[in-house]
């Protein structure tokens, strides 16, 4: 609608969020979160997707190499009637490198075989979680376990192992 004078009235300005008494930046992020939100629940990004996205992003070192999954409890173990809570078994393999690893609600517990010094990283998303290093024996644990996707990323001397995502 336009006033007296042809314009109309700041709502169209060239300027957003002009004379709104707050703080401009504060407001474009506020509907940007909002706009997120929407979009993210009337056009969610498939599931497929977001795995291929965050292995992709798992390879951004190329020297990498990514550890297969072997073996899982949940798929490949026999069910044990009565049992609860029993903890994941996961077996990655990389050449010469196997790591396994058992995942319960207490956190990660496992071993890199043949036994050697690491720093093995939980990743969630782009940012890794505090480092766990393995003892003499390649063992390592961790008290927080992952929530939602996630994978390891083992640095042993000049070589990096990165494990196959999976869901915890």
């Amino acid at each position: 609608m336009s006033d007296m004078n042809g314009t109309n009235g700041g709502v169209f300005d060239d300027e957003p969020y002009a004379d709104t008494g707050g703080d401009g930046d504060a407001d474009v992020d506020l509907l940007e979160e909002e706009l997120r939100r929407a979009a993210a629940v009337l056009d969610p990004v498939p599931a497929q997707l977001q795995q291929l996205a965050v292995e992709a992003y798992a390879l951004h070192d190329l020297d990498t190499r990514v550890a297969e999954l072997t073996f899982d409890s949940l798929v490949d173990a026999i069910p044990v009637r009565g049992a609860a809570d029993v903890p994941r078994m996961l077996t990655f393999r990389a050449g010469d490198v196997t790591v396994d690893v058992e995942v319960s609600a207490q956190g990660l517990m496992g071993q890199v075989l043949p036994p050697r010094p690491a720093r093995i990283e939980v990743l969630t998303g782009p940012a890794a979680g505090a480092p766990l290093t393995t003892d003499d024996l390649g063992r390592f644990t961790g008290d927080a376990p992952p929530c939602g996707p996630f994978a390891l990323r083992l640095r042993t001397g000049g070589e990096v192992v990165v494990t196959e995502w999976l869901r915890a």
